[in-house]
């Protein structure tokens, strides 16, 4: 039996790559979709969740074991690691807004109940007061994206916040949608992110973590390979190696001292550590950095 493997974006045709914390993007629905000839084949993204507005035209779309017509205006809904793709017709206009699940975690935990808008993959359609305002909301998005004004940062929040506010409140309407959407998973993974920031440094065992989170290792391996697309140790080396890049940049500390503050006794070992990860030396590294 030949295995079916289904593609895992950065975001759609871009390779994927490990996703920084606090990533936004916004874009033309065509931007796209029309170089593929408005079909996008089923596809999933680990770490990020999209939230489509069409405006104009419409077409089918795939969610996991699901598929549903879809009309404009309307708002689609993919959470992370949800199986998707759409079949729009031909000059269908609106707008994608992605963002990364640690950036919706950091928005959830300043105002609780926000992530709720990916629970699940599904269509929401909002009435025509709500499309003006999210489509308001997505202008304001893209045009603070563009550039690095005063208030950049509170801005792109500002409106992102509009955006998802009003989806929530939407989202009652809801119709189709995967209901095989994981919404455990989500929150198993992001209590163990959230413990991997507050304890990366001690490079305790996966089972401790999973202990600590109430849940089996099996249990948690299923979350985060889901979720993820990647095993706990491996998320659990992702953070200790952002940590470890940051300090070697932006720091006068030694290798071994940088290999010190993230949990390393042994220098040579955070050096091999390092190197399979980043494939160069911690000190070439750094010297690539400041050539």
């Amino acid at each position: 039996m030949v295995a079916v493997t289904i593609p895992s974006f950065y975001l759609y045709g871009e390779p994927h790559r490990a996703v920084e914390d606090g990533f936004v993007h916004a874009e033309r629905l065509d931007d796209r979709s029309r170089p593929h000839e408005w079909t996008i084949l089923p596809h999933a993204h680990a770490d990020l969740v999209q939230l489509f507005l069409l405006e104009r035209g419409g077409g089918v779309m795939r969610a996991e074991a699901d598929s549903f017509p879809v009309t404009a205006p309307a708002l689609l809904i993919v959470p992370a690691g949800i199986v998707h793709g759409f079949d729009w017709y031909h000059e269908s206009e609106g707008a994608v807004v992605t963002l990364s699940v640690r950036h919706l975690a950091l928005l959830d935990s300043r105002y609780p109940g926000l992530a709720a808008v990916f629970d699940r993959a599904g269509v929401v359609y909002p009435d025509e007061a709500a499309i003006a305002t999210i489509g308001g909301g997505i202008a304001t998005l893209m045009r603070e994206l563009g550039w690095s004004a005063p208030g950049h940062g509170a801005a792109v929040d500002a409106a992102l916040l509009t955006v998802l506010v009003e989806t929530l409140r939407a989202s009652g309407v809801m119709q189709g949608g995967a209901r095989s959407a994981p919404g455990h998973h989500h929150s198993l993974v992001a209590r163990f992110r959230a413990r991997i920031d507050e304890r990366f440094r001690l490079r305790e065992p996966i089972a401790v973590y999973a202990e600590a989170l109430g849940t089996s290792e099996s249990r948690l391996r299923v979350a985060c390979a889901r979720i993820a697309a990647l095993s706990p140790a491996a998320m659990l080396d992702q953070r200790a190696m952002l940590d470890a890049k940051r300090a070697l940049l932006y720091t006068n500390l030694s290798v071994a001292e940088v290999g010190y503050s993230i949990g390393f006794s042994d220098p040579a070992y955070f050096t091999r550590f390092f190197t399979r990860h980043a494939g160069v030396s911690p000190r070439a590294y750094r010297q690539m950095d400041n050539a």
